[in-house]
């Protein structure tokens, strides 16, 4: 097992639920609708990879450690890259500030690194012998 990227995992998973009740709770009478569902999408896939990356420290021994430590790496990439772009969206869009459009491309780019990660564990699953 991968010590660290366990570790990570699960502090992300706690974060997470944090994040969801606190959506749950506090927002849904602050946010619209489309931005609860914004904010509701990063938490789902922020909880989504932090199982990837239970995974990814799980099998780390298993598999070729170079391609794994390169999964762990891009699910945290997409956690921070596409969770954290739509937590903030939705904090500049409730906030009033300007100058949010930036965070749009930073998203896909985000999703790009979930799809890597699978990727790699895909193709470590696939060399070993």
């Amino acid at each position: 097992m991968h010590r660290g990227i366990f570790i990570t995992a699960c502090l992300l998973g706690a974060l997470s639920v944090v994040l969801g009740a606190f959506g749950a709770h506090s927002l849904k009478n602050i946010l619209s609708v489309q931005q609860l569902v914004t904010f509701e999408t990063a938490v789902r896939y922020q909880f989504y990879h932090v199982f990837a990356l239970m995974f990814v420290a799980l099998l780390y021994p298993q598999f070729s450690r170079r391609l794994m430590l390169f999964a762990g790496w891009s699910f945290i990439s997409g956690i921070i890259l596409f969770c954290g772009s739509l937590y903030l969206l939705t904090y500049v869009q409730v906030s009033g500030l300007a100058g949010s459009k930036w965070l749009g491309p930073v998203t896909p780019v985000g999703g790009l690194a979930f799809i890597t990660g699978w990727i790699m564990m895909a193709v470590a699953a696939i060399k070993k012998n």
